[in-house]
């Protein structure tokens, strides 16, 4: 049995060794706001490097000393890069790898672009990673309520000897460490995400299209169809408990029929074949063949992922979504 990971929490975190550092958020987006703010009331000395875009105005209109980002990368010791993955490395080897300073703590919020090799961190700092498992928004309402949301840390290069420290301090400052900070790998975060996404999140949307397909083509209402799916939010409440209770243990929400057809039908779905594909797209993952075929899709300019979501948006699905939204008004829980 593997063992459980190591969880830190607020007692096991001390941000008095960020006390005197300067820290760059690099990119004002939905994580680097987030995490400048909660950095910057758990009282640390934060700066934003951005370039000059809407961005840029919202850091300045939050109160932010906001640079270039080679300049900020200059004036701080430690660098929390959180702009998109598929544009860090030439934003990397052109602003801040040439001005880091010996001895910097430079922060990813994922694995994917260290791990998979699209960049290369020079020796002479501390490489560190604090992944909120959480959008930037609920990052920082999390934390203003006093809770907080779960982030894995990581080490990938300890030249200070002190690396994790400062990835558990920064993970204190966001406010990770009030519900758990777990120890990870740059490889593990990176594996993982990409799976999650791709699998569940991706095989979400296209079984529900499926569905929707299979059922209005038998004769079935499709507006009655999206409510029965998702639109209603019914949906969103169980993805709630599963969180809350455990993936079966909220069974016993729903009615008797509700549990014998999912505990009969349900693995039916994940059949010989389905079980293989799975595989498949985890070995691609692992061997790294779609941060490749990801990589080629961006030197291409995302020609076939601009087909594939205008394709998608094309589905009669949406617009039936649309009237539906229209003719009930749709409320979903808190």
């Amino acid at each position: 049995m593997m063992a459980k990971p190591k969880v830190f929490y607020d007692k096991d975190a001390d941000l008095t060794i960020l006390k005197d550092k300067i820290i760059a958020v690099i990119g004002y987006g939905n994580q680097g706001r987030a995490q400048s703010l909660n950095m910057r009331d758990s009282g640390l000395k934060v700066i934003v490097g951005n370039r000059k875009d809407e961005y840029y105005d919202i850091a300045v209109r939050d109160g932010f000393e906001v640079y270039s980002i080679d300049r900020a990368v200059k004036l701080a010791d430690v660098i929390c890069f959180l702009i998109p993955d598929e544009v860090q490395p030439a934003v990397f080897e052109k602003y801040i790898r040439p001005n880091l300073k010996k001895g910097a703590v430079l922060d990813f919020a994922s694995g994917y672009t260290v791990h998979f090799g699209f960049i290369e961190p020079p020796e002479n700092i501390d490489v560190i990673m604090v992944a909120p498992k959480m959008i930037g928004a609920s990052v920082r309402e999390l934390y203003l309520k006093g809770t907080g949301c779960t982030s894995l840390v990581a080490v990938h290069q300890d030249y200070s000897g002190k690396a994790l420290d400062y990835a558990l301090a920064l993970a204190k400052a966001i406010g990770s460490t009030r519900s758990g900070a777990i120890l990870s790998t740059f490889e593990e975060e990176a594996v993982t995400d990409l799976f999650g996404e791709q699998v569940l999140a991706g095989g979400q949307l296209f079984l529900l299209r499926f569905v929707f397909d299979l059922l209005v083509s038998a004769g079935y209402n499709p507006y009655v169809v999206l409510l029965e799916l998702y639109m209603s939010g019914e949906a969103a409440e169980e993805a709630k408990k599963i969180v809350r209770m455990g993936l079966f243990k909220q069974l016993s929400l729903h009615s008797p029929t509700s549990q014998y057809g999912q505990l009969t039908r349900g693995p039916r779905m994940i059949n010989k074949q389905a079980q293989e594909t799975l595989r498949e797209i985890l070995d691609e993952i692992v061997d790294g063949r779609f941060a490749k075929e990801w990589e080629l899709e961006k030197k291409a300019g995302y020609v076939r992922m601009r087909i594939l979501k205008r394709k998608a948006l094309e589905h009669p699905l949406n617009r039936f979504e649309e009237e539906l939204r229209k003719m009930v008004k749709i409320i979903l829980p808190e």
